[in-house]
């Protein structure tokens, strides 16, 4: 799960780095002069990913900030107009997973704090409390302004026609919906139009429960959720590059948790951040590739299972062959 965006030239926190005031929003989008994109290799992420074990990759087409790593004909805020990179990023990338099989998933952000119109409307309430009032997501005056909203659902969707015309993504993978409620989202039609344009697309669950499925963040849940689901955590404590978060996960925490996702019947979304060149974090491709070393000795017991026992009946994780024949327990420390 590839979090990438100017947001990488300081190190600073996707997005809400200005939205919670941490540094003014003009300073933050002066990174859009810093993002130069210049030792990005797709080919060579794709590889890394595949060796990994991943099946699909999920890349940040557009976070809350609203900054475009393709080239949309709808706004100029894309890194092909606004950064020495000066050219679509999603492209490439889409092309490298599809050349080795895997599924292509594009992240995008129902929000965009710099766009005008985005702000036309107040807040659900239901999310961030004090900062529903701000300027980013809601009118100056308090008023609000269908006709403006109309104009920003126009927008919206325009740029999801434009990633399904292009890419044709297996997984659309939204995020951001809570400023507003569903129907002021007009998901459900949302839904409709998307299939229309994708019509093999599966969608996440961050739609207003219009989604296909669950997707809980840095935590593994208790209980797994109905239906499918996929678990989402970070490698370190940062989903996008920070120059000052060295604290990692280890290998054996990451295949633990992998292991407890899957005894569940979940996936494992594991993100990662690259710098604002393109480059990978040393530390994260190397507990990648360690993740792999430890799948390709373990394959059999991970890839076509699905949930094993329920909780209570084995101090570990499980899972059972598509068959139904072969259960595999997973011992996560030495029998004592």
């Amino acid at each position: 799960f590839l979090h990438w965006g100017i947001y990488s030239v300081k190190g600073v926190t996707e997005s809400w780095s200005f939205f919670n005031g941490e540094i003014p929003y003009e300073e933050y989008m002066a990174q859009l002069d810093g993002f130069t994109a210049e030792r990005y290799d797709p080919e060579a992420w794709a590889d890394r990913f595949q060796r990994a074990g991943a099946t699909y990759a999920i890349l940040t087409t557009k976070h809350h900030d609203g900054v475009a790593l393709w080239d949309t004909h709808l706004s100029d805020l894309n890194v092909a107009k606004r950064t020495p990179a000066g050219r679509d990023l999603v492209g490439p990338f889409v092309e490298a997973l599809r050349k080795r099989g895997m599924k292509v998933g594009l992240y995008f952000s129902h929000l965009d704090w710099s766009e005008p119109t985005h702000a036309s409307l107040p807040t659900s309430g239901v999310y961030h409390g004090p900062k529903d009032d701000s300027p980013h997501c809601s009118p100056a005056d308090g008023v609000a302004k269908p006709e403006v909203w109309e104009r920003f659902l126009a927008f919206h969707r325009g740029q999801l026609k434009e990633l399904c015309d292009r890419y044709q993504p297996d997984i659309l993978w939204f995020d951001g919906d809570w400023e507003r409620t569903p129907e002021q989202w007009r998901f459900a039609e949302l839904r409709d139009q998307l299939h229309e344009w994708c019509p093999n697309v599966i969608l996440n669950s961050r739609m207003g429960g219009f989604g296909d499925y669950d997707t809980p963040e840095q935590g593994v849940p208790l209980v797994a959720p109905e239906g499918p689901w996929e678990f989402c955590m970070t490698l370190n404590d940062s989903w996008g590059y920070q120059a000052g978060d060295a604290n990692h996960k280890s290998t054996r925490q990451l295949v633990r948790t992998f292991l407890e996702t899957v005894g569940m019947g979940g996936n494992l979304l594991l993100g990662i951040g690259p710098h604002a060149d393109g480059t990978l974090q040393p530390t994260q491709e190397e507990r990648l590739e360690e993740i792999g070393e430890w799948l390709d000795l373990h394959r059999e017991a991970v890839f076509g299972t699905g949930a094993g026992l329920p909780p209570g009946h084995h101090y570990g994780p499980s899972t059972l062959s598509e068959d139904g024949r072969t259960l595999y327990l997973v011992l996560l420390d030495p029998p004592q």
